[in-house]
């Protein structure tokens, strides 16, 4: 469903992606780990258009968007979704109103119609009692699922996840977690999920990869990172910081 094909990206001198080769298959929840810097997010904006790489091919769903025009994005922002560490959300807008949003532009919905769509979003991050609330109004975990539900109004095939716990309480961050996971058994979403949080690594993912070195270290189950005795991989998982890997 999803093919990262040798990718290299460098920006100036420092070379962070150097020749990453990965696949994501249709349904599953791959974590994409490493340590800050490490090129997971970079590699993921590739998908979306917000880099381009400097050599290597991306392949979304059999199609080569490698070196798709700004204009030819447009398509593919709807079939694969990005959900951004910040959120993104528009403080003057109602939570209702900023999920409301994509319903009214890109479909063209009247206000009650996309109004009564969003309201369908918000139930399924179990956030509609909150939709007439603003964001400030809201706490890190709660603006999330806001930003997930918004995320989900164009029912894309596939959605990034940039960092979704980073900053949250383990409550919050918990919650974010099963969003995630029911994401997978109740639609069938594919997902990339871009974190360090070991304990959500660990508790939903399908396959976890990790970057290390502009390379893919690793690319297995949770059950292989576990068993796995590569000093590197062990490093990480069990965050000792007496080790050979690189910060």
């Amino acid at each position: 469903m999803i093919e990262f094909i040798d990718i290299h990206k460098s920006f100036g001198p420092k070379h962070v992606l150097r020749g990453v080769s990965l696949t994501v298959d249709e349904g599953q929840v791959l974590y994409l780990i490493g340590s800050s810097g490490a090129g997971k997010s970079v590699l993921v904006k590739h998908l979306v258009g917000l880099l381009k790489p400097d050599s290597g091919r991306i392949i979304l769903d059999g199609r080569d968007i490698t070196w798709l025009r700004e204009d030819e994005f447009y398509a593919v922002r709807k079939t694969c979704a990005m959900v951004f560490q910040n959120s993104t959300l528009f403080d003057s807008m109602s939570v209702l109103d900023n999920v409301a949003l994509p319903y009214r532009k890109h479909h063209r919905l009247s206000r009650a119609d996309a109004s009564r769509r969003a309201r369908e979003k918000l139930a399924l991050v179990h956030m509609e009692h909150a939709a007439r609330r603003f964001p400030g109004d809201l706490g890190d975990g709660l603006r999330k699922r806001v930003a997930i539900a918004r995320a989900l109004t164009l029912d894309p095939q596939f959605v990034i996840f940039d960092e979704p716990t980073t900053g949250l309480d383990p409550v919050a961050a918990d919650n974010v977690d099963d969003l995630i996971r029911s994401l997978r058994n109740d639609t069938g979403v594919t997902s990339i999920v871009v974190s360090h949080d070991l304990r959500s690594i660990f508790s939903v993912a399908d396959r976890i990869a990790m970057i290390y070195d502009g390379h893919i270290r690793l690319d297995g189950t949770p059950d292989d990172f576990r068993r796995s005795d590569d000093p590197v991989v062990q490093q990480f998982i069990n965050g000792r910081p007496d080790g050979p890997m690189k910060i």
